[in-house]
């Protein structure tokens, strides 16, 4: 079952780098972020984004920092790294590939 625990994850860290790509995000609009482009398909919950966005910056895909939201709390925004952005490239290729074939395994079923 790790390699079902890998593509989950793979796939939550693609999505969560691919909403970084224009603006830096805090968590909360992270997870709206993904929401709205999923068209509600997709939803993250606290407990899966925040460890990955933990595991996102120890392996310097992101960084973060504390500054004021438009609500006026204070919240920590992510932003791409540059090692972010090619992370990014990379997993988007990956996702490509992977789609294919599981695009070809159901034209077969």
């Amino acid at each position: 079952m790790a390699e079902a625990r890998e593509v989950l994850q793979g796939t939550l860290d693609l999505l969560i780098l691919s909403s970084l790509r224009v603006a830096p995000l805090h968590g909360w609009g992270i997870a709206q972020e993904i929401r709205a482009r999923s068209n509600e398909v997709v939803l993250v919950t606290t407990g899966a984004l925040y460890p990955a966005l933990h595991r996102l910056a120890q392996q310097g895909l992101v960084s973060a920092r504390w500054q004021v939201s438009d609500n006026n709390r204070r919240a920590r925004y992510y932003t791409l790294t540059a090692a972010g952005r090619r992370a990014l490239s990379d997993k988007e290729a990956w996702w490509q590939r992977f789609v294919v074939g599981v695009a070809g395994v159901l034209r077969h079923a």
